[in-house]
């Protein structure tokens, strides 16, 4: 079993040392400052430069002094234990952890709180048996609200929370409904709620036709065991069948299965591949995309994160507004009182397409084809993480 990944250092020891080296140096000052005026001088104008450099040295001490006093006032105020569990380290979701730290500070900082997320912020692997682990430690502790990043971490931490009723704040959960984690998404009716990268597939297929409406045959590639693929898939079948083209599934749950599943599309001579918003594939993504690019195949699929990583496209929300808005539930939550089971799941608007230049160049497809079918057009070239 894998042991829980902690994702940010502990600060607490840090910030206990700096106040003991603040309190050494502050008492070292003012016995420098006692001895200096009792010393001999050699004249008034040495004595006068010596006290003056104390006073200036002891006043910015004491300014310093008095600023980490602050920092430990505002330490002693109001503080919230986040439990923050990242499914998988892959470009989305990291992407996703990072908006939400980013927010959960700039909110602290405005409503007077602290959100104590780095004692508690976890990866956990795409691992089961580490998921549950995990969430029994989040549970030993206490915080006061978990939030998962993505659906089998979502599932995990609920299932942990059903008796103490901690309150779970999920994001990117592409189906909450499908993946009975709410009851309603207007009206969750639990201790869970959260944020929503709900695909719209057919924009996708749309964005396909596009590029080349003489498309025959499309790649379907996902996992299976991914909720967030189910709904999706089902929806680009429905479309094939409707347009009359044909389409061939793959899927994999390892990077050396999807790898081969790439490889059995490329030889199958598809004009296209399609994957939703698949964690699994967006950690192959790096390992895959070249096979596509060489073959002259664009890979279409539902994250900008996955263009990043090497995919001619991605199409859907912005995950960095997606971590803010969960960060921003979270902080009502806590702070305002507010009941997850009325807080309606928010499902950002979808339509920002995110091509990857240097991919287009490789399957020879200029994307201003896709200007007026989106709400952004974006460019990114090929890297590992956002900046």
């Amino acid at each position: 079993m894998h042991k829980p990944v902690m994702r940010r250092e502990r600060r607490r020891k840090g910030k206990e040392m700096k106040r003991k080296m603040m309190a050494a140096v502050l008492m070292m000052a003012m016995t420098a400052g006692v001895l200096g005026g009792c010393g001999n001088s050699t004249g008034n104008n040495a004595k006068t430069d010596t006290n003056a450099q104390n006073n200036a040295n002891t006043a910015e001490i004491k300014e310093n002094a008095n600023a980490d006093v602050t920092e430990i006032a505002n330490a002693d105020g109001t503080v919230y234990k986040v439990g923050i569990v990242q499914y998988v380290d892959d470009a989305s979701l990291n992407q996703i952890e990072k908006a939400i730290e980013a927010e959960l500070d700039a909110k602290g900082a405005e409503l007077g709180v602290t959100f104590d997320y780095a004692d508690y912020t976890y990866n956990g692997q795409a691992d089961s048996s580490t998921l549950n682990q995990i969430a029994t430690d989040l549970v030993a502790e206490k915080v006061d609200v978990i939030i998962p990043i993505a659906t089998p971490a979502a599932m995990i931490m609920q299932n942990a929370t059903e008796d103490n009723q901690i309150p779970v704040v999920f994001s990117a959960v592409s189906d909450p409904v499908s993946a009975g984690l709410v009851a309603d998404l207007n009206a969750p009716g639990a201790n869970i709620t959260g944020t929503s990268d709900a695909l719209d597939t057919t924009a996708v297929m749309k964005l396909i036709t596009a590029a080349n409406p003489d498309v025959k045959k499309i790649g379907l590639l996902y996992d299976k065991s991914q909720d967030s693929s189910k709904v999706p898939v089902a929806d680009a079948i429905a479309y094939c069948e409707e347009n009359g083209i044909e389409y061939i599934e793959k899927t994999g749950t390892t990077n050396a299965e999807v790898s081969a599943a790439a490889d059995a599309l490329v030889a199958e001579g598809v004009d296209a591949v399609f994957t939703p918003t698949d964690n699994t594939i967006m950690t192959a993504e790096l390992a895959i995309f070249e096979k596509f690019a060489d073959a002259k195949i664009p890979h279409y699929t539902g994250a900008d994160s996955f263009a990043l990583n090497g995919a001619f496209l991605g199409y859907g929300v912005n995950y960095t507004e997606l971590g803010t808005a969960t960060a921003d539930m979270a902080a009502d939550i806590l702070v305002n009182g507010a009941d997850p089971a009325a807080t309606a799941v928010r499902t950002l608007d979808s339509g920002i397409v995110t091509v990857n230049t240097e991919t287009a160049a490789a399957v020879g497809i200029d994307d201003s084809v896709f200007k007026d079918m989106c709400e952004e057009l974006k460019e990114v070239t090929t890297a590992e993480e956002f900046e």
